[in-house]
């Protein structure tokens, strides 16, 4: 150590193993700060500029961007958000990549002759994919009248994220959801609500409201391994959309649902069905698949009824 305890830019790029040009670049930068100038205007360091040299070196080596690191130098807290950002990006990365990788194994794989169509679609959706125009058709398809809190807790239950490491399946599936649901010229009767009424004044929250209310009991009622029909999930079901029109079960009730019903299901939103549920976990709901079921158990009623 010198005399006066400090270090020349050679002495200190020599001790941290790195080169006077970046121990330069880190000082010009900000990063470094001098602790003072020799008589000649050559720059000296205090043995503290060696922990934050390395430390500078070890923030570049996980890729933080210059700016980050300034900013991460600042202390502890500052280098914990630093850090939890990076994380960030990595992860969007990594879900960029997997999804690239699926889709690839996706294009590799297809049968002859379909290699073409793969690729339309695939073409059509972001890498990682976009959820936004799923979002944007549930608006179309949902009541105008529905309230905003609503709304937002129905997509959260109807649009499927993208999974964090796809399989080819999910993104083949994805793709025609994204195709499905973006094509041109959809028209009144492909944009049928999931959940229709019959025209006239009704109360959609109401509706909507109880219906969220039912999914769950259903839901929990298919991982228990009983009949949607049974512990007055299916009287729920019907409930819901007796007091969205402010009238009483009945059994006369239950066969003009059963028929209003079967007579507004679009075959845009059957088929939005058969491909979602790939993309959902093991442990989500799948709302389209819930309503079938309890539509189905409503016809085996009304049908046991009527025979």
């Amino acid at each position: 150590m010198p005399i006066d305890g400090l270090w020349s830019i050679g002495e200190l790029a020599e001790r941290a193993g790195a080169t006077v040009k970046t121990v330069r670049h880190y000082s010009d930068r900000g990063l470094l700060p001098e602790a003072a100038r020799s008589s000649g205007g050559h720059r000296r360091y205090g043995p503290e500029a060696l922990d934050r040299l390395l430390l500078i070196r070890s923030l570049r080596a996980l890729d933080l961007p210059v700016p980050e690191v300034g900013r991460a130098l600042d202390g502890p807290e500052a280098l914990e958000d630093a850090v939890s950002e990076q994380l960030r990006e990595v992860g969007d990365r990594l879900a960029e990549l997997r999804w690239r990788e699926a889709s690839l194994r996706l294009v590799r794989d297809a049968p002859e002759g379909r290699r073409s169509e793969r690729l339309r679609l695939l073409g059509a959706v972001s890498v990682p994919p976009d959820t936004t125009v799923l979002a944007r058709f549930w608006r179309r398809v949902l009541p105008v009248r529905l309230p905003g809190r609503v709304v937002s807790s129905v997509l959260d239950a109807v649009v499927p994220g993208a999974p964090a490491e796809p399989t080819p399946e999910q993104v083949l599936a994805f793709a025609r959801l994204h195709a499905l649901v973006s094509g041109a010229g959809l028209g009144p009767a492909e944009l049928r609500t999931a959940r229709p009424l019959p025209d006239g004044e009704y109360r959609p929250a109401v509706l909507y409201e109880g219906l969220a209310e039912v999914y769950g009991a259903a839901w929990e009622a298919v991982r228990a391994g009983r009949d949607t029909a049974g512990a007055g999930v299916l009287d729920g079901f019907v409930g819901a959309y007796a007091r969205a029109l402010g009238v009483r079960d009945t059994p006369a009730f239950r066969v003009r649902l059963t028929e209003l019903l079967a007579a507004h299901e679009g075959p845009l939103m059957v088929r939005y069905w058969k491909l979602a549920p790939v993309l959902f976990g093991p442990d989500e709901p799948v709302l389209g698949l819930l309503h079938h079921r309890l539509c189905a158990s409503l016809r085996a009623q009304v049908g046991e009824r009527t025979a």
